[in-house]
């Protein structure tokens, strides 16, 4: 149902959005393990999640269990409005960007995000990193080029797994579970149906026009990765080979 107190939230976050606009990107050096964590952020924290120590999961699994799992109760008018969310999306079929990731624990990071659907999603953080995470239509791969080390998930597991489907439909094995807007912005809370307790996503379109701004993921542990996107563009051609599967280098013995 439409929350008219949003309006002042949305202004909050529209600010903050905008101030983080101004930050001249500086190299930012994030402990491997947090990036994981932040770059579930962006390729769907249930995929990436799993990747990591399973005690480092553990704490909060009950509590993300239990919340955001009920559908929301939507009215004909937020029907409406999440069809043109749905056809905005299935328009889609390229789009690159400059992302903002921000943790409470880690502040600021920077990057580069390329997609194609269906199913092709590359994320490159800047320098000094050299953290990976590419989405190839079946898999997540996450590779550390400084250690050579390779992981991977499947992609079907990731709660952002939708936006990168050939047919986008927020709904069957998607629950939208809020539904809010303003008079400028829509923010739409979705978890997958068969696993809620696997995490959440919060997508934001800035409206007339709807435009994308940026996702918000919550882990089953309650860790929050928030990405702004900007200087976005769409239809873009990309190279295939952009979302080439990581490979290992060859060690010489």
């Amino acid at each position: 149902m439409s929350c008219h107190c949003f309006t002042v939230a949305h202004e909050t976050e529209t600010r903050v959005l905008q101030r983080m606009k101004t930050v001249t990107p500086k190299p930012v050096h994030l402990p491997r393990r947090t990036l994981l964590r932040a770059g579930a952020g962006l390729l769907g924290a249930a995929a990436l999640g799993s990747l990591l120590p399973r005690g480092a999961l553990a704490q909060g699994t009950q509590q993300g269990t239990q919340q955001g799992t009920q559908a929301a109760q939507l009215t004909n008018a937020d029907r409406a409005d999440i069809k043109r969310v749905e056809d905005y999306l299935n328009g889609i079929t390229s789009m690159q960007a400059s992302f903002q990731q921000f943790t409470n624990s880690e502040g600021l990071a920077f990057g580069r995000i390329y997609l194609r659907r269906p199913g092709r999603l590359r994320v490159e953080y800047d320098p000094p990193s050299e953290i990976l995470l590419v989405a190839d239509g079946t898999l997540i791969s996450y590779y550390d080029a400084e250690l050579n080390h390779l992981e991977q998930a499947p992609l079907r597991l990731s709660p952002m797994w939708f936006l990168l489907r050939d047919d986008v439909e927020l709904g069957g094995d998607v629950t939208v579970t809020s539904f809010q807007k303003s008079a400028n912005a829509i923010l739409i809370g979705l978890v997958q149906s068969d696993e809620p307790e696997a995490g959440s996503v919060v997508l934001e379109f800035g409206d007339r026009p709807l435009e994308l701004r940026q996702w918000t993921i919550t882990d089953s542990a309650g860790t929050e990765v928030r990405v702004g996107l900007y200087d976005t563009e769409f239809g873009i051609p990309l190279s295939a080979a952009l979302f080439a599967t990581p490979r290992k280098k060859r060690q010489d013995r």
